[in-house]
């Protein structure tokens, strides 16, 4: 039988490889619109998180999100990840 293979993905904020389904994978579509994708199936270009306030405060002193999805991030997007992090902890 055949061993089913876990996704791997880096954290923007600690720069470590963890499972895919450990992470939180923020979105930018077509329209340059950034989106937290709880589900990791949502159209357009990723960048992962951890589910960590530390990894959250290191990608935004870095811009590293900004660097990985290739625009300017608003505030907002930062405080609703800020939520989203807090809720699973």
């Amino acid at each position: 039988m055949k061993v089913k293979k876990v996704p791997q993905r880096m954290c923007t904020g600690c720069m470590e490889m963890k499972d895919k389904k450990q992470l939180i994978r923020v979105v930018r579509n077509k329209d340059g619109e950034i989106s937290i994708d709880m589900t990791g199936k949502k159209p357009g270009r990723g960048a992962y998180i951890c589910k960590s306030i530390d990894c959250l405060e290191k990608a935004i002193k870095a811009k590293r999100l900004e660097r990985n999805l290739e625009v300017n991030i608003d505030e907002e997007v930062f405080i609703k990840l800020k939520e989203e992090i807090n809720d699973e902890q």
